[in-house]
């Protein structure tokens, strides 16, 4: 499903930077994280702080522009970015984020985007509270955007119910967390990323009807033109990570490919 109804303004600022220097390829890796460690990476969703620093200055260090994740959208309609860029986020409002992730990017002065679940913000002390995401807010560094209100498993509860309670189930998970984020924050929350990578086009239509501008799922591939506005891909980024696995993603070659050049 071809969407096209991304911010003029957006394909203006990209196309004015581009201008003033030689653009790069349409191709930026979106990073993403979920949960961080001080020490030790017991699940593939969890990147130790170590490497996380690690990765952060091997961008700093090879001169990656780090944008805001609004800012590479237009690479899906034919833009380009001036010199190599990525973009990172984070899904799911783990409190690691902010004890051991935002330390860092804010040594860097990288921006980053969290998906949220708003009701899980406050709820056990593994999740994020939201004076924690008001202050990474305030830095200037830190969007926040939607995750769904529970992160669901859309496939399974489809499984569970019938049509007209299932559609009614993906508006209330797909438009309900929206204007909780906007009420914390002040933030418009007009960008999705989807639970477990799960998309189709009935979740897409849902997204646009709910006022998003884009989707993001997970994949193993950098964001190019010709990407679905509704089913944008990003990179989930592990402990294994490291130089040189990181720097081949960073630049934009499909994770697929690291086998072949990377041991």
């Amino acid at each position: 499903m071809k969407r096209r109804t991304l911010l003029a303004a957006a394909l203006a600022a990209a196309a004015s930077s581009a201008r003033a220097q030689t653009p790069a390829p349409a191709v930026v890796p979106i990073l993403t994280y979920h949960r961080f460690d001080p020490l030790t990476s017991h699940s593939g969703t969890i990147v130790t702080t170590p490497v996380f620093a690690e990765q952060m200055a091997y961008l700093a260090t090879n001169r990656f522009r780090v944008a805001p994740l609004r800012d590479v959208l237009p690479i899906a309609h034919g833009a380009t970015l001036p010199g190599p860029t990525v973009a990172i986020t984070a899904d799911d409002g783990w409190r690691t984020v902010y004890t051991e992730m935002f330390p860092i990017i804010r040594e860097h002065r990288f921006p980053v985007t969290l998906f949220i679940n708003p009701p899980m913000i406050g709820h056990g002390g593994a999740y994020l509270t939201w004076p924690m995401i008001s202050e990474m807010v305030k830095s200037g560094l830190v969007d926040v955007q939607a995750h769904t209100l529970h992160h669901p498993n859309f496939n399974t509860e489809h499984a569970k119910r019938d049509p007209a309670a299932y559609a009614a189930f993906v508006k209330t998970e797909i438009a309900g967390c929206r204007p909780l984020i906007t009420e914390a924050l002040g933030l418009p929350a007009d960008m999705l990323a989807w639970p477990f990578g799960i998309h189709n086009p009935t979740l897409e239509a849902a997204a646009q009807d709910a006022g998003y501008i884009a989707a993001f799922a997970l994949g193993s591939r950098p964001l190019t033109n010709g990407d679905e506005d509704f089913a944008l891909p990003r990179l989930q980024i592990y402990d294994t990570d490291r130089a040189p696995r990181f720097g081949w993603i960073a630049a934009g070659h499909p994770r697929q490919q690291l086998k072949k050049v990377v041991s």
